[in-house]
C-alpha cells in the first residue's frame, strides 16, 4: 500500500582538514557550530506526522561526517533506519568523497545544499567556503552517475530554503511510491480503447512496476461475499451516498449495490496490497450487476484514499499515484479528460469525466447530484496541475501542464473548465503524441516536482515542450 511518510537522513559535513584556531580559515569549530544549528533548526521546523529525520548525532567528530570511517557509520545508521532520502549539508567545504559514497550506498533521492557563507572576519579571513565545496560534491556525484537535487545557497531560515526543502520531500515521496508500484488490473480494456494499451513487461523491466491481474469472475464472486462479510461498512457507505448527494429517481435502488461495490474494492486493495487500480468500468460492471455503474463508487474510494483509474487506463493510474504522492497523500487526484473546447474562450477546455471525482473536490456552494448513479458537479476553482505519463516505442515521458479554472457552461458528470496559456499548443502536443485525452488533475502547481522526480529514473523524461 502507498506510504506518504518520508524519513530523511541528515548529513552535516566538513572538509577533512587539520584543525585550525577559531577565527581562521575553514575551522572545525565553525563547521561544527553550523552543523548543530542547521540540524536542530530542520528537525524543529520540519518534523511532522509525515516527515521525520535520522541525524548523525554521536558519529564522526562532534556529529560531523568528514572521512571514510564516519561515512561508513552513517551509511549503516541510515540503512538500519530505512531512510527514504538523504540531505547533504556542507557546513564548510564539505567532503565530496564521503558525500558520494553515502549517496551511492543508500541509493535514494539525495539533496545537496550549501548554506550561505555570510561570516567574514575583520582581518579578511572567513571560516567557511560552503558553496565552493558544493561544486566539488556535485562533480563527484556526476562521476558516480548519482542523480541528485540541488537546493540553492541560502539561509536555513529563508523562504527559499522552505520552498526547496518541501519540494524535495514531495519528490522523495513520489520516488518512494513509484518504486515497486503494485497496480491491480481489474478486467481488460474496453474493446475500442486501443489508446490505453500499455506494456506490462516494459513497466516491470524499466521501473519495477508490478501488474496484479484480477479477472471479472473474481469480482463477481467477491461482490456476493461482500454483501455478507461487510454489512457494517456497506451501511456506512449507503449513508454517505444518501447524505452527500441529491438523488434522482433512478438511483435509490442502486445505493446498496454501490455501497457493496465500494466495500468490495476497498478489501480488494487490502487483500492484494495494491497501490492503485486500473479498472474496466462502464463496459463490464453494468452487465455483471444489473445496470450498476461504478462512477460515484470510484469517487468515494478516492475520498478514502483508494484510487481507481477509469477505462483500464493504467498510465493514468500511475499518474494519479505520483500526483497524490506530490502532496504527501493530502490531495485527491481527479481523472478528467480533454473533452471539448470552450464555446467562447479559445484557451479554455472542458476537463470532464462521467462522475468519478471525489465529492470533496466539489466547488463550494454548488449542488452534488447522483444522476443514474453518476456524480454530477463542478470541481473547485483554482490553479491545477494537469499531467499524464505515457510511452511510445519504449520511451516513457510525463507531460505536466498547469491551468487555472474559468467560467464555462454547466454540463453533466464531474468537470472543470480549464484555461491554459496556449490551448492550441496543448492540443498540438497531445495530437503529436504519445499522449491521449485522459489526464489527471490536482490542485496546485507540481511541475517542478515532476522535473525533479524524473531525474531519478533515466527511462522517464519530463516533456517541457509546452510552456
Amino acid at each position: 500500500m502507498l506510504d506518504y511518510k518520508v524519513k530523511i537522513g541528515l548529513v552535516p559535513m566538513r572538509r577533512n582538514t587539520t584543525d585550525r584556531p577559531k577565527g581562521t580559515f575553514l575551522t572545525w569549530h565553525s563547521a561544527e557550530e553550523r552543523g548543530k544549528k542547521f540540524v536542530k533548526y530542520i528537525e524543529d521546523k520540519y518534523t511532522t506526522e509525515k516527515v521525520t529525520f535520522v541525524n548523525s548525532k554521536g558519529l564522526g567528530h562532534n556529529d560531523l561526517i568528514f572521512d571514510d570511517t564516519s561515512a561508513a557509520e552513517i551509511i549503516q545508521r541510515f540503512k538500519d533506519n530505512d531512510v527514504d532520502a538523504v540531505f547533504i549539508i556542507n557546513c564548510n567545504f564539505g567532503n565530496e568523497e564521503a558525500a558520494a559514497d553515502i549517496a551511492k550506498a543508500i541509493g535514494k533521492p539525495v539533496l545537496i545544499w550549501a548554506p550561505l557563507d555570510d561570516e567574514y572576519y575583520v582581518d579578511g579571513m572567513r571560516p567557511t567556503d560552503s558553496q565552493c565545496g558544493l561544486f566539488a560534491v556535485s562533480r563527484q556525484m556526476q562521476r558516480y552517475h548519482i542523480p541528485f537535487s540541488h537546493l540553492p545557497c541560502c539561509r536555513v531560515e529563508s523562504d527559499e530554503f522552505r520552498r526547496g526543502f518541501n519540494l524535495f520531500t514531495h519528490v522523495a515521496c513520489m520516488v518512494k511510491n513509484f518504486k515497486g508500484l503494485r497496480i491491480g488490473q481489474v478486467g481488460i480494456r474496453p474493446a475500442p480503447f486501443y489508446s490505453v494499451i500499455w506494456n506490462e513487461g516494459e513497466l516491470m523491466e524499466k521501473f519495477g512496476i508490478k501488474i496484479v491481474p484480477i479477472n471479472l469472475a473474481m469480482i463477481e464472486q467477491r461482490m456476493k461475499t461482500a454483501a455478507v462479510d461487510y454489512t457494517d461498512e456497506i451501511a456506512e457507505y449507503e449513508r454517505y451516498f444518501m447524505t452527500h448527494f441529491e438523488l434522482d429517481d433512478l438511483t435509490p435502488k442502486y445505493i446498496k449495490p454501490m455501497a457493496t461495490l465500494t466495500a468490495m474494492y476497498k478489501h480488494l486493495f487490502e487483500e492484494y496490497k495494491l497501490d492503485v487500480i486500473s479498472a474496466e468500468c462502464w463496459t463490464a460492471t453494468p452487465m455483471m450487476f444489473d445496470g450498476l455503474a461504478p462512477c460515484a463508487v470510484y469517487g468515494l474510494l478516492n475520498e478514502m484514499g483508494y484510487m481507481v483509474a477509469c477505462e483500464s487506463d493504467l498510465h493514468a493510474a500511475i499518474t494519479m499515484v505520483l500526483l497524490k504522492s506530490a502532496t504527501l497523500g493530502a490531495g485527491r487526484p481527479l481523472f478528467g479528460e480533454f473533452t471539448v473546447r470552450h464555446p467562447e474562450n479559445k484557451n479554455a477546455e472542458l476537463l470532464w469525466h462521467c462522475g468519478p471525482f471525489p465529492v470533496s473536490s466539489k466547488a463550494p456552494g454548488t449542488r452534488a447530484r447522483l444522476v443514474n448513479q453518476r456524480s454530477w458537479f463542478r470541481a473547485k476553482d483554482g490553479n491545477y496541475t494537469v499531467a499524464r505519463i505515457d510511452q511510445e516505442h519504449g520511451d516513457y515521458m510525463v507531460l505536466p501542464l498547469v491551468c487555472n479554472t474559468t467560467e464555462g457552461p454547466q454540463t453533466h458528470g464531474t468537470y472543470l473548465w480549464a484555461e491554459f496559456d496556449d490551448l492550441q499548443a496543448v492540443e498540438d502536443r497531445l495530437i503529436d503524441g504519445p499522449y491521449i485525452h485522459h489526464f489527471v488533475e490536482m490542485p496546485g502547481n507540481f511541475v517542478k516536482e515532476f522535473k525533479e522526480f524524473c531525474k531519478y529514473f533515466p527511462n522517464l523524461k519530463v516533456d517541457e515542450s509546452v510552456k
